[in-house]
C-alpha cells in the first residue's frame, strides 16, 4: 500500500517495464477471512441449538426456541466482525500502518486539536443528518426489509453521537494531517467565504454517500437470511441433492452478507479499513447502483432475465446425478464469490479504494466475485429454458443475461479506471497479467495477451492513501 499522502495530489505512477514474478503483498491476511468465518459459524451453531444447550446447562429455554429473531441476526453479525478486529489489531498490527495516517507516539495538545475537532465534528454531524434526511424522504427505506434497517440506524444513532466527540478528540490528537475531507466540510459550513479544498470535500461526501446507501442495504437483508439457515430442518437439507445444494449456497452467500456487511460499517482509520478514495467516475455509480436496490434493472426489472423460466432444480429434477453434479459446481462458484469477499476482511466495499488485496481468488484473478457471480447464473437458471412462450422467451432470456453480464463487465472497467491510480493496483496488474491463471487463460484462447500498465494518475480520484 501507498503511504498517506499529505497533500490531495498524487505522486507520479512509475511501474517496471517487465512485471516480477512475486505476487505483491496483500493489504489484508488471509487469517482475518477466517477468523470471521470461524466466528459466524460458531455463534450460528449457539443460536440453531439453543434450545438443546440451554437444557444442558439445565436452562429453562423452552418458549424461545431457536435464536433466528433479527436482533439474533445482528449478534451474528457482531460474531463475525469482532474476531476480525481483533486479529487485525493484535496479530497483523494493522493500526501501526503507515497508511492509517496515525502517529501512536504523537500527543499534540488539547489546546492544539480542539478547534480542528469541533470542525470535524461539524462536518461529521451535518454529513450524518444529510444522510438521514435521505433516509427519511425515501419511501422505500421505510417499508419491507429495509424497515429493520432504519428501525435499528434510529436506535444506534444517538450513541454514535455521543461517541463520535470523544473518539474524534481522541483520534485528532494523533493524526499526521487531521485537516482531511471532513474537516473542510466543516469549514465550509462553518466558516463561509474561507478556502477550502473542494476536491477534498467531494471525496467525503462521495465516501459517506457509499457508506450510507451499501450499510443500509446490507443491514436489510441479514436477518432473513439468517433466519432461514438457523430454522430449516436438516432433513428438508438432506431430503434431495437440490435442497441440500441450496442450504450450502445460502450459507455461503450469508457468509458473504456478514463479512461484506462488517465492512461497510467499519471504515475506521485506526483499523486501517478507512475509505482512501471514492470512485470519482459517474459511469461508475451507474453501473453499481443499478445492480441493487431500488434502481436494480434485474430481478423484475428491465433486465430480468428469469421470465417464464426456472433453476436447476426444475429443469433436472428425476435426474440425481445431475442434481449432484449441478449443486456442486454452483457450490464450488459461489464458494470462491465468499472467499472473494472474506479476502478483503473488515475493508469490503463497492466503489471505494481501501488497500489492494492481492491474496486467496484474486491470485487467480482480478476479479473472483464477479466472474463466479455471473457463472452461477448461468448455470443455475438455464436462461434457454423456459416454462413458457417457446423459443422466443427463451432467447429473450439468454440476451438480458448476457446484458446483465456485460453490466458487471462494465462495473469490472469503471473499478480498474479508479484503482489503477494507486501504483500498488497497477503492480499487482501487472503481475497478475503475466501470471494469474484466468488472463493467461484468456491470452492462450484469444491469441493474444495485453499489454503492461504505464499509467499517470488521474487527478479526479484524490489523494490515495
Amino acid at each position: 500500500m501507498a503511504k498517506s499522502a499529505p497533500s490531495d495530489t498524487l505522486e507520479s505512477v512509475s511501474t517496471p517495464a517487465a512485471p516480477v514474478g512475486i505476487r505483491p503483498r496483500s493489504a489484508v491476511s488471509a487469517g482475518v477471512g477466517i477468523v470471521g468465518l470461524a466466528g459466524l459459524v460458531s455463534y450460528l451453531l449457539i443460536a440453531r441449538f439453543a434450545p438443546d444447550i440451554a437444557a444442558f446447562l439445565g436452562l429453562d429455554w423452552a418458549k424461545r426456541g431457536v435464536m433466528n429473531g433479527p436482533n439474533s441476526a445482528i449478534a451474528s453479525v457482531l460474531a463475525c466482525g469482532l474476531p476480525m478486529v481483533l486479529w487485525s489489531v493484535f496479530v497483523d498490527k494493522v493500526h501501526r500502518n503507515p497508511s492509517t495516517g496515525i502517529d501512536w507516539a504523537q500527543r499534540r495538545p488539547w489546546r492544539e486539536t480542539l478547534d480542528i475537532s469541533l470542525t470535524k465534528l461539524a462536518g461529521m454531524w451535518a454529513t450524518w443528518g444529510l444522510i438521514a434526511l435521505i433516509y427519511a424522504t425515501m419511501r422505500y427505506y421505510w417499508e419491507g426489509n429495509y424497515a429493520f434497517s432504519m428501525n435499528l440506524l434510529e436506535t444506534v444513532a444517538p450513541w454514535l453521537l455521543l461517541v463520535s466527540v470523544p473518539y474524534m478528540l481522541w483520534l485528532d490528537r494523533r493524526m499526521i494531517e487531521p485537516r482531511d475531507g471532513c474537516w473542510q466540510f466543516g469549514r465550509w459550513l462553518i466558516a463561509p467565504g474561507q478556502p477550502v479544498d473542494a476536491r477534498a470535500i467531494g471525496h467525503h461526501l462521495r465516501a459517506w454517500a457509499v457508506k450510507g446507501f451499501f450499510t443500509a442495504f446490507m443491514l436489510s437483508i441479514v436477518p432473513g437470511n439468517f433466519s432461514a439457515l438457523v430454522t430449516v430442518p436438516m432433513n428438508e437439507v438432506l431430503a434431495n441433492p437440490y435442497m441440500t445444494g441450496l442450504w450450502a449456497i445460502n450459507f455461503l452467500y450469508l457468509i458473504d452478507v456478514h463479512i461484506a456487511t462488517v465492512g461497510y460499517i467499519l471504515t475506521l482509520k485506526p483499523l486501517d479499513a478507512h475509505i482512501r478514495t471514492a470512485n470519482p467516475y459517474g459511469m461508475a455509480w451507474v453501473a453499481a447502483l443499478v445492480c441493487y436496490p431500488p434502481f436494480i434493472l434485474m430481478n423484475g426489472g428491465p433486465l430480468d432475465y428469469q421470465v417464464n423460466g426456472s433453476d436447476w432444480g426444475y429443469w433436472l429434477q428425476g435426474h440425481p446425478g445431475l442434481l449432484i453434479v449441478w449443486g456442486i459446481v454452483l457450490g464450488l462458484l459461489t464458494a470462491v464469490y465468499s472467499w472473494a469477499t472474506m479476502a478483503f476482511g473488515i475493508r469490503f466495499s463497492n466503489l471505494t479504494h481501501r488497500g489492494i488485496i492481492t491474496h486467496g481468488p484474486y491470485a487467480f484473478t482480478r476479479h473472483p466475485a464477479y466472474i463466479s457471480k455471473n457463472m452461477t447464473w448461468w448455470i443455475g437458471s438455464l436462461p434457454f429454458l423456459v416454462t413458457a412462450g417457446g423459443w422466443v422467451e427463451g432467447a429473450r432470456n439468454v440476451v438480458l443475461l448476457g446484458l446483465v453480464s456485460c453490466v458487471y463487465y462494465w462495473r469490472a472497467k469503471t473499478e480498474e479506471k479508479h484503482l489503477l491510480a494507486d501504483p500498488a493496483y497497477v503492480a499487482y496488474w501487472n503481475w497478475a497479467q503475466a501470471h494469474a491463471v484466468v488472463p493467461r487463460l484468456f491470452a492462450r484462447i484469444t491469441g493474444r495477451s495485453r499489454p503492461l500498465i504505464r499509467l499517470e494518475p488521474d487527478e479526479r480520484v484524490g489523494p490515495v492513501a
